[in-house]
C-alpha cells in the first residue's frame, strides 16, 4: 500500500474544536498574505533548531579527537561533515524518512503504530475487525509487491518472537530519545556558554558551567508556555540565526581560504583517514554531531507538513549550514590552533557579543525542539500502553497536539544539570549526544525498512540499498562512539536503560492485567440467569462501568452487584481504547453492542481514541455525546431489524458468548456461586420476569411492546432519557495484579515491586476522565497471575 498523507480531521470531540468551529492542526489563515512567512518561521523555530546549532561544536570535537596536522586534515574533516549532511539528514531523513509519517506524525511510535495498523504485531490482545474500517485507517489499493507484503505481514503475525522484538526495537528507540531530550539541552547550552572563554580570557569553567545551569533552569521553567505562544519569537531568532551562519561563512571564505570548495571531492575522505588511522576513526564521533536533530525533524513533524519542512530545509536550513561549515573551515586552514573554539574564533570581532547572544538564544531554542518532540513521543507511548500515564498539559486552544508533560519536564532538567555537572567538557557530552542520537537513528532505520517492505511495497533492491548504505553508515558511527562510552558517556546510557526498562515492565505488566481481565470476565449464560434484574434492585439511572474489555462482561462488574443493593437501570460498560491511528473522527468515535436482551438495557460501548487525539472534554459533554451515539445506534438497529424479512421475533443478540468462572468474589474475599441467582429465583432464562425492575415511570419492555416495532423504539428512547435525567454515575473498578506465591522470583520482583510502583505512581484513571467525586463509586479487585 502506497502511503498518502491524508488532511488534517477535526476531532470535534475536544473542546477547543467545538469552541472553534474548524480548527484544525496548522491553522494560519488568519495570517492572510503573510501565511508562508509564518509557515517558515514556525517551521525553522520548532523543526530546525538542533541541527543548526550544531554549528558550535562539530569541529571544535573532532579536532580534540584528530589534531589538525596540516590544511589537508582541515579538508578531510571538512569533506566528511559535507557527506554527512548529505547523506543522513538531507537523502535519509527529508527525502525518504519523512514521507513514512503516520497522518502527518512523525516519531518512533508513529512508526509501530503505521506498522500495528498493517499487521497485528501489538502485543495487547484488544483488537476487533471493526477497527480496520475506521476512515483513518487509510488503506490503499494493492501494489504488484503485494505477495511478497503479505508473505512478512503473516510471518510477524504468526510469531511471538517477531512481536516481541519489534516492541524492544520501538521501546530502545523511544528511550533513545528521551536520553536525547536530556543531552541536547546539555550539548546546546554548553556549546553556547562556553564562547565566554573566548570574549572572556580570565572566565574559569566553574563559571561557565553555572552559567548554563541557570539558562537549562530558565529553559525548562519556560516549557509550561507552549509552542504557539513562542512561535514568533523563536521562529525569527533562528532565522536571524541561520543568516549569521551564511554571513560569517561568507565572510571567512572571501577572507581566509576559498580552496576549501575542493572539500566536495570525497577523494579528501580517503586521504585523512590514510594519514590519521585511528584518530580519524574516533573523529567520526565528532562527524556525526553535524547530523543532530535530524530526528527530531521527524519527531516534529506533527505541527508541519512534509513539503514545508523539505523546502525550508533544502532552500534555507541546507545552504546556510554548508556556508557555515566552509567559513570554520577557511578559517581553520589559516588558524589552525583556534580548533579548540572553532566557531566563536572564527566570528569577526566586531560582531561577537551580538553573535554570542543569538548563538545562546538559538541554544534554548534547539533544547525546547527536542524537549517538545520527547514530549509528543512519551504522549504516543502512553496511548499505545507502553509508558505509565502522567499527567499531559494542552498548551494551545489552536493548535491540537502541543503539549507540555510537568513530570517529565523536571526529570529532564535534573538530569541534563546533572550531566552538565559531572561531566568536564564538551568533547565527553558531544560523545554522549552521539550515542543517544545513533540510537535513535539505527532504530528508525529498522522500522523505515519495515514500512518499505510491508506498507509502500516498493523493490527489493531499493530496500535492501536503503538499509545497507544507512545502517553501514551508523554502525560505522556507533563504533567510533562507543569507544569513549567509559569517558562519561555511561550516564546517558544509564539514563536509556532505565527508561527502557520501566517501559518493558509496564508494557509487561499492562499486558498480564489484560490477559487476566479475559480469562476471569463473567459468563454471559450466568449473566442471563441472573435475568433483567441482575439477582438485584435496579434503580433509576445510568451507571458507566469502566473497564478495559472489548469483550465480555469484566468480573470486576460481579463485584459491583455482591457489594450494592442496587444496580442502575440502565448499565453502559465503557472501555476507552486507543487505535493505531492518530486521530479517530467524531462520527467513528462510539463502538456500541447490546449485552444481552433488552429488558436487561445493558449495552458495550467502545469509545476509539487514536495516539494524538486530545482529550479535554467535561464529564457532561462526555454523557451527552455518548447517549447521542446510543441512539443513533437503537435507531440504526431498529432500522436493520425491520428490513429483516425473516422476522425473527427474539430480540437477543449476543457478540461476546464466552463461558468462564462460575463464581464471583465480594469485597471481604467471600467467593458467591453463580449457579443460581444471587437474590431472584429466575430459572427459565426464556421468560422475562414479571415483577418491576425498576421505579415507577421506567418498566421494562413487555411482549406487547415487541409487537410494535415503532412503539418498541420509541419506549427504550424514552427509557434512556428518563435514566439520563436521573442521573449518570461512573463506576470505576480499580484491578490490582500480584504474582501468585509459585511464581518465579523475577516475576514476583516485577509484579509485585516494579509495576506495583509504576502504577501507584501514575495518574489514576479519575483524573483522566473528570469525573466529580458526587458522581463516581469504585470498587478494588486483585488478580492472582
Amino acid at each position: 500500500h502506497r502511503l498518502i498523507r491524508t488532511g488534517p480531521r477535526v476531532d470535534s470531540f475536544d473542546v477547543e474544536a467545538l469552541e472553534v468551529p474548524g480548527t484544525h492542526r496548522h491553522d494560519f489563515e488568519e495570517f492572510g498574505a503573510w501565511r508562508d512567512i509564518v509557515l517558515i518561521f514556525q517551521t525553522l523555530g520548532f523543526v530546525f533548531g538542533d541541527v543548526g546549532t550544531s554549528q558550535l561544536y562539530t569541529f571544535s570535537v573532532m579536532f580534540d579527537k584528530a589534531p589538525i596536522k596540516g590544511k589537508e586534515d582541515v579538508l578531510g574533516a571538512l569533506s566528511l561533515v559535507l557527506y554527512t549532511l548529505i547523506l543522513i539528514p538531507l537523502i535519509k531523513y527529508i527525502l525518504v524518512v519523512l514521507w513514512a509519517n503516520d497522518d502527518g506524525e512523525g516519531g518512533t511510535f508513529a512508526l509501530y503504530s503505521l506498522i500495528c495498523r498493517h499487521a497485528r504485531v501489538s502485543l495487547i490482545p484488544n483488537q476487533l475487525p471493526s477497527d480496520a474500517r475506521i476512515s483513518s485507517f487509510r488503506l490503499k489499493v494493492p501494489s504488484p509487491e503485494l505477495e511478497r507484503s503479505l508473505k512478512i505481514k503473516e510471518r510477524l503475525e504468526n510469531s511471538l518472537g517477531l512481536k516481541k522484538l519489534l516492541l524492544m526495537l520501538v521501546l530502545a528507540g523511544t528511550s533513545m530519545v528521551i536520553a536525547d531530550g536530556i543531552v541536547t539541552p546539555a550539548m546546546s547550552v554548553m556549546s553556547a556558554v562556553d564562547g565566554l572563554k573566548v570574549g572572556i580570557s580570565a572566565i574559569k569553567h566553574e563559571e561557565v558551567v553555572m552559567v548554563a545551569v541557570a539558562l537549562l533552569i530558565l529553559l525548562f521553567s519556560l516549557q509550561r508556555y507552549g509552542t504557539s505562544k513562542m512561535g514568533f519569537i523563536v521562529g525569527p531568532a533562528l532565522f536571524i540565526w541561520f543568516c549569521c551562519l551564511a554571513g560569517i561563512g561568507i565572510h571567512n571564505l572571501l577572507k581566509y581560504d576559498r580552496d576549501v570548495w575542493k572539500a566536495f571531492n570525497p577523494i579528501h575522505i580517503y586521504f585523512y583517514f590514510k594519514r590519521n588511522n585511528i584518530e580519524a576513526w574516533y573523529a567520526l564521533g565528532g562527524c556525526l554531531l553535524c547530523a543532530t536533530g535530524s530526528e527530531a525533524m521527524f519527531a516534529d513533524l506533527c505541527y508541519f507538513s512534509v513539503r514545508s519542512v523539505q523546502l525550508t530545509f533544502v532552500f534555507l536550513v541546507f545552504p546556510c549550514l554548508l556556508l557555515g561549515y566552509l567559513g570554520q573551515a577557511a578559517y581553520l586552514m589559516q588558524n589552525p590552533g583556534d580548533c579548540a573554539q572553532a566557531f566563536y574564533s572564527s566570528v569577526p570581532s566586531g560582531a561577537f557579543w551580538p553573535v554570542f547572544i543569538i548563538a545562546n538564544i538559538a541554544a534554548l531554542i534547539a533544547s525546547r525542539d527536542m524537549t517538545t518532540a520527547t514530549f509528543s513521543c512519551i504522549k504516543q507511548s502512553t496511548a499505545l500502553g507502553c509508558f505509565p500515564r502522567l499527567k499531559i498539559i494542552h498548551t494551545s486552544r489552536k493548535f491540537m497536539g502541543q503539549i507540555y508533560i510537568p513530570v517529565l519536564n523536571w526529570f529532564l532538567l535534573a538530569a541534563s544539570v546533572v550531566l552538565v555537572c559531572s561531566v568536564p567538557s564538551i568533547t565527553e557530552i558531544g560523545n554522549s549526544y552521539g550515542i543517544a542520537e545513533l540510537g535513535v537513528m539505527m532504530m528508525t532505520t529498522i522500522l523505515v525498512t519495515l514500512v518499505m517492505l510491508l506498507i509502500w511495497q516498493i523493490n527489493i533492491v531499493t530496500v535492501v540499498a536503503f538499509l545497507v548504505v544507512f545502517m553501514g553508515i551508523e554502525l560505522t558511527f556507533f563504533s567510533s562512539v562507543i569507544w569513549f562510552v567509559g569517558d562519561g558517556s555511561w550516564i546517558i546510557l544509564l539514563f536509556a536503560v532505565v527508561m527502557f526498562l520501566m517501559m518493558c515492565v509496564w508494557n509487561y505488566g499492562s499486558k498480564l492485567k489484560y490477559e487476566t481481565e479475559v480469562k476471569q470476565k463473567m459468563s454471559m449464560d450466568l449473566l442471563r440467569q441472573l435475568g433483567p434484574n441482575l439477582g438485584t434492585i435496579r434503580a433509576p439511572g445510568i451507571g458507566l462501568v469502566y473497564n478495559e474489555l472489548v469483550r465480555g462482561i469484566p468480573a470486576i462488574f460481579g463485584h459491583f452487584i455482591t457489594t450494592l443493593p442496587a444496580i442502575h437501570s440502565m448499565i453502559i460498560f465503557v472501555c476507552i481504547k486507543y487505535v493505531p491511528v492518530s486521530m479517530v473522527p467524531q462520527n467513528e468515535r462510539f463502538l456500541f453492542r447490546r449485552v444481552c436482551s433488552k429488558s436487561y438495557h445493558m449495552f458495550r460501548c467502545i469509545a476509539r481514541y487514536g495516539y494524538k487525539d486530545v482529550r479535554k472534554e467535561t464529564h457532561q459533554i462526555f454523557e451527552q455525546l455518548l447517549i447521542d451515539s446510543l441512539e443513533k445506534f437503537i435507531r440504526r438497529e431498529a432500522q436493520e431489524r425491520s428490513l429483516e424479512s425473516d422476522g425473527d421475533g427474539d430480540d437477543y443478540t449476543d457478540y461476546e458468548e464466552e463461558s468462564f468462572s462460575n463464581f464471583l468474589v465480594a469485597q471481604n474475599g467471600s467467593a458467591f456461586s453463580l449457579g443460581v441467582p444471587l437474590l431472584t429465583d429466575f430459572n427459565d432464562t426464556n421468560v422475562r420476569i414479571s415483577e418491576p425492575s425498576t421505579s415507577a415511570g421506567m418498566k421494562p419492555d413487555t411482549p406487547s411492546d415487541t409487537s410494535d416495532p415503532e412503539q418498541s423504539l420509541e419506549r427504550e428512547l424514552s427509557f434512556i432519557h428518563q435514566a439520563k435525567e436521573s442521573g449518570v454515575v461512573y463506576l470505576l473498578g480499580h484491578g490490582d495484579i500480584r504474582a501468585r506465591k509459585d511464581s518465579w522470583f523475577l516475576k514476583k520482583l516485577v509484579v509485585n515491586y516494579f509495576y506495583a510502583f509504576l502504577r501507584k505512581n501514575s495518574r489514576r484513571g479519575t483524573a483522566n476522565l473528570s469525573v466529580p467525586h458526587s458522581h463516581l463509586m469504585q470498587v478494588g479487585m486483585t488478580y492472582m497471575v
